[in-house]
């Protein structure tokens, strides 16, 4: 009972949190320089394990669809069954996974370490608001770039899957692109675009409340980091139900 109630605690401390970001980001000084920073530390600097994933992923779904597939002789609907996961599932969730354990945990520390060395605090002696320098444009920069990355891991998967199906697996390229543009429409890529959103608030929110909330030292960082990573995977796979009950339905 304790530790729910503790955990409710943290929960509210969080939101108040978020409601103070939201408070700050709509006012000036609006720090540009900083978002782009941020968004060459989040977007470029996970494009590469992003992209990697997204390949890799997409060319085992394609052999995976392609085996079962063949039990039906269906193999033409491999394809737009590869199309169709990646845009609405697998690309927003992976690649919300991938940023999580890159950017997300050297947020984290990040700010834990700010917090420990009083370079915070300092910040709020100088009147400087450190939610509005260091936490707004690192959430801003989230909603940006992950859209950009899911798109990145989406392209690239579906290329992966291409090259399994059409030239390991042996599908013609006709039914396999005939039955892509079949399964698949601008409304599928828009509703992972929209997870991708939802995705990027969930993790920046919650590590950089983290690494503000950091005490303890070094150790706290490092507790304060883990919990970020673990907090924001479980939250990402329970907004991705949530997201898809919503639009699916049972």
């Amino acid at each position: 009972m304790g530790r729910l109630k503790a955990g409710l605690e943290d929960l509210g401390r969080m939101l108040m949190f978020a409601g103070e970001m939201v408070g700050w980001a709509v006012r000036p000084p609006f720090r540009l320089e900083l978002v782009l920073a941020q968004m060459a530390f989040i977007g470029v600097g996970s494009a590469f394990i992003v992209g990697v994933t997204g390949t890799f992923a997409g060319m085992v779904f394609a052999l995976q669809m392609n085996f079962a597939m063949k039990q039906f002789a269906a193999e033409g609907y491999v394809g737009g069954s590869v199309a169709f996961s990646l845009a609405r599932e697998l690309s927003p969730v992976f690649t919300a996974l991938m940023v999580t354990g890159r950017s997300g945990s050297a947020i984290a520390t990040e700010l834990g370490t700010m917090r420990v060395t009083e370079q915070i605090d300092a910040m709020e002696s100088m009147a400087v608001n450190p939610i509005q320098y260091l936490v707004v444009p690192r959430v801003i920069a989230s909603l940006i770039m992950f859209p950009f990355l899911t798109m990145l891991f989406n392209s690239l998967g579906y290329a992966g899957g291409f090259v399994m199906g059409v030239y390991v697996a042996g599908i013609p390229i006709g039914p396999y692109l005939a039955h892509t543009q079949e399964f698949m429409d601008v409304g599928d890529i828009l509703h992972g675009l929209f997870k991708a959103v939802v995705f990027g608030l969930i993790v920046s929110v919650i590590t950089t409340w983290r690494g503000y909330a950091a005490f303890g030292g070094a150790k706290g960082v490092g507790e304060g980091t883990t919990r970020g990573v673990v907090a924001s995977s479980i939250t990402i796979l329970l907004a991705d139900y949530v997201i898809t009950f919503i639009s699916v339905g049972t």
